[in-house]
């Protein structure tokens, strides 16, 4: 590495063009793109480059009304347990040829263009830095939807990570039919999973959806039917718009939904750039609050072993931004950023995951209103499959019928159904 060919004005101007980039992608400036990582999540230093969430198990208990001199009851403990890793580093560089390094020659030479010259010469740095920012923000929204930040060759040119935030299955649930279907009830939906945290304590105020969902949500007959019951109208074909949806919803349910319409750019090894979405199309995920966790990040080897010849910046106390030059194989003028940085969820006990896609149908093939029913491709006996579902304490007619009874295995939530198929498999198979 050597100094950059451009060194007065990279000393002059590196430090003015990285506090611009600081504050005008932070969203100062309405053109730029918008990060909910940065509105969602707080920057946190880690000393050691490792990352945790903290799950406690609990319930809010009330206290006893206790005589005077009365010894007080001994309540029971939370628990507590953690998911932890360690901080992954994110990075990447692009640079000027020698085309482009005569041009900016040329430009400087002719005088009066400093302000071009300057514009062309910090170009790569501006998309370093987004770069990183992009990236962050594909990682927030992929663990928010699934639960899980998942780096595969698919949408990274690197090594593959993976960080599981270890969202409680019970708290993971399937649509009772799926919301592409046009007899879906999406608002039954919610109102279980509304129900499942009310019994665990939790009051959820948000729930997150890609934009394509949202617009069957809003298209679904059961929605336009409460809709119209809401606002008292006769017309129940009309598809309300989001505002209205969302006032329907805060006066039903105390809920709003926040639409998810976000793609992130990948460059392949290949060099061929990809838009990827890094919401889970099917997921709805509910919130108590839009404070979902921590941005963890640590200081890079780098900040304490400096290169000679490489000028640096540091931006939002996380990205190290670097100019430098080489001369083999060619001439290059480069821009880098690199950052010990990941998102974290936080308080994950209390987030909530629906998947609208994931629900068994109906056999096509099965005959209603007889013994058997077909469940995960294996014909079963009802009347054994009935009960197994009481035993896990689920209230269920004995004459129930199969469309009734899929909806209620779909309605289990991934804890409960993962229980319930260990059982179904051990049910002799007609």
């Amino acid at each position: 590495m050597q100094e950059t060919r451009f060194l007065d004005i990279v000393k002059e101007w590196f430090g003015k063009i990285a506090k611009a980039l600081e504050n005008k992608v932070n969203g100062k400036k309405g053109e730029e793109p918008k990060y909910l990582f940065k509105e969602w999540l707080k920057p946190t230093f880690s000393v050691d480059l490792k990352w945790s969430t903290i799950r406690g198990k609990y319930k809010r208990v009330m206290a006893d009304v206790v005589s005077m001199d009365s010894a007080l009851p001994l309540k029971k403990r939370a628990s507590v347990e953690t998911a932890d890793g360690n901080v992954p580093k994110l990075g990447m560089e692009k640079y000027l040829g020698e085309k482009d390094l005569s041009d900016l020659d040329i430009m400087e030479n002719k005088g009066g263009l400093e302000s071009e010259v300057v514009k062309k010469l910090f170009a790569d740095t501006k998309a370093c830095v987004i770069g990183v920012y992009e990236r962050l923000e594909f990682m927030t929204l992929q663990a928010l939807s699934t639960g899980v930040t998942s780096i595969t060759d698919e949408n990274n040119n690197g090594i593959g990570v993976r960080l599981d935030y270890e969202i409680p299955k019970g708290n993971i649930f399937g649509a009772s039919k799926k919301w592409s279907e046009a007899d879906a009830k999406p608002l039954d939906d919610i109102e279980k999973v509304l129900d499942k945290a009310t019994e665990q304590g939790d009051s959820p105020k948000f729930i997150l959806m890609g934009k394509t969902l949202a617009r069957k949500f809003r298209q679904n007959e059961q929605v336009k039917s409460g809709y119209a019951t809401y606002i008292d109208a006769i017309n129940t074909n009309q598809r309300p718009t989001l505002q209205k949806v969302n006032e329907f919803l805060e006066a039903e349910y105390g809920i709003t939904i926040i639409v998810i319409d976000r793609t992130c750019i990948i460059e392949n090894a290949n060099g061929k750039q990809v838009a990827v979405n890094p919401w889970k199309e099917d997921a709805v995920t509910f919130l108590n609050s839009l404070n979902v966790g921590d941005l963890v990040y640590g200081s890079l080897a780098e900040e304490r072993h400096s290169v000679t010849g490489v000028e640096y910046q540091k931006i939002d106390n996380y990205i190290l931004v670097s100019k430098y030059s080489v001369n083999r194989p060619a001439l290059r003028e480069y821009s880098s950023s690199q950052a010990n940085v990941c998102p974290v969820l936080n308080d994950v006990d209390s987030i909530y995951i629906l998947n609208t896609d994931d629900a068994i149908e109906v056999d096509k093939t099965e005959v209603e209103n007889d013994d058997t029913i077909t469940i995960y491709d294996a014909k079963k006996t009802k009347s054994e499959v009935i009960g197994v579902l009481k035993a896990m304490g689920v209230s269920i007619r004995v004459d129930v019928s199969d469309k009734k009874l899929i909806e209620i295995v779909n309605d289990l939530s991934d804890e409960d159904e993962a229980t319930f198929k260990v059982e179904f498999d051990k049910l002799t198979t007609v």
